[in-house]
């Protein structure tokens, strides 16, 4: 199965935090070439959520930095 990013380009989950998680995502990808296809989803109505992500079909709410440096883990859980 294919490894997948999406995340939320909604206004609220931009100014939430999604900006920086988007940069964070890019370099690790860059960083590891790591083969993972990243997306971005319109608002999914989760605002008050937010910054929301999406990794292999799991939903993630209130994202931090912090939560991204864990992605490896995340990519590999399924």
């Amino acid at each position: 199965m294919k490894k997948e990013i999406k995340i939320c380009m909604g206004s609220s989950c931009f100014a939430r935090g999604n900006i920086d998680n988007l940069r964070l995502i890019e370099d690790y990808i860059k960083e590891n070439n790591a083969d993972i296809e990243l997306c971005g989803l319109r608002c999914g109505n989760n605002c008050t959520k937010g910054p929301n992500i999406v990794i292999n079909g799991v939903e993630y709410h209130n994202v931090t930095q912090e939560e991204l440096r864990k992605i490896p883990e995340k990519l590999n859980d399924e």
